[in-house]
């Protein structure tokens, strides 16, 4: 899928570009269907609220279900990133992030890349993530909500937070989200929330400030987000768990457009189970892509 000219003046612009409904219900469908097996398993992959057994994430199904190892190398995610980045890419994170009906909590202001790089030590900020809608998405549904252009700031002050919600975050504070929101336009366009139909993709920044709500209403918000790092901007430290921050810099290739309708080979190298090393961690830099392969 390629972008047009005037797409990516507003990703510039913006920081963000909509496209509701890509995908189709059926492909959605293919998807969806396979949630509820992979939220059941109780692994260390799987992180739950806080104060509930709902399933706040799950982490790198790509390596062990079958059509999100599909999705993870679908053209409609890959192509528009490998193109505003001139740069095969290689996935840094693989996420389905389950804001369910009436436990899903909040997810504070931050940026990505704040996280990537304190944890991580990302070198700069060639990631971007891209957001498949697998449920509809409404306004009362815990939305993500962006301030646009947030990205044009750089990387913003961050704090480590510990104790919100089940997940660390860097997350920012109050005052610099009400500066952010002000020079946006306010009220008047300064947050704005993307909802549409499930199958609809987002692909935003990786300094581009965002949060959601908690759900407090009746229907799930179900989401897979590929974060999509330019080979050669690959993570530089291993002291988060590898289902977390993946450690494979392999270029990822395409599969055809119709993958999730049909039957394409795709490995699956976790499907008999997480391997011990991939919890393994280290707050030591790596010396170069070579000794981390």
């Amino acid at each position: 899928m390629k972008l047009t000219a005037e797409q990516r003046t507003q990703f510039d612009r913006e920081g963000y570009l909509f496209f509701p409904g890509l995908f189709t219900p059926e492909e959605t469908r293919t998807m969806t269907d396979a949630v509820p097996a992979l939220y059941s398993r109780r692994e260390a992959f799987n992180v739950r609220e806080k104060d509930s057994e709902a399933v706040r994430t799950n982490f790198a199904a790509h390596l062990y279900s079958e059509p999100f190892a599909k999705l993870a190398r679908h053209p409609r995610m890959i192509e528009p990133v490998q193109e505003l980045f001139g740069e095969a890419l290689y996935m840094h994170q693989f996420k389905i992030n389950g804001k369910m009906a009436f436990e899903g909590d909040v997810w504070q202001w931050h940026q990505d890349y704040g996280t990537w790089l304190n944890d991580d030590q990302m070198p700069t900020e060639r990631a971007m993530n891209v957001a498949i809608f697998l449920d509809d998405v409404t306004p009362f549904n815990g939305p993500l909500m962006f301030i646009p252009g947030s990205h044009k700031k750089g990387v913003v002050e961050a704090k480590h937070d510990l104790t919100t919600t089940s997940y660390p975050l860097w997350t920012v504070d109050n005052a610099l989200i009400a500066q952010l929101v002000e020079r946006s336009g306010g009220k008047q366009g300064g947050i704005v929330s993307p909802t549409g139909p499930a199958g609809s993709m987002i692909l935003f920044h990786s300094c581009l400030v965002h949060a959601s709500g908690s759900n407090l209403s009746p229907w799930n918000r179900v989401s897979v987000y590929l974060s999509l790092c330019a080979v050669s901007n690959h993570i530089r430290r291993f002291k988060r768990p590898e289902f977390i921050a993946h450690r494979d810099f392999s270029p990822i290739t395409c599969l055809p457009d119709d993958c999730l309708r049909n039957d394409y080979p795709v490995e699956l190298p976790w499907q008999n189970g997480m391997p011990s090393n991939a919890l393994a961690t280290s707050s030591e830099p790596i010396a170069s892509m070579r000794e981390a392969a």
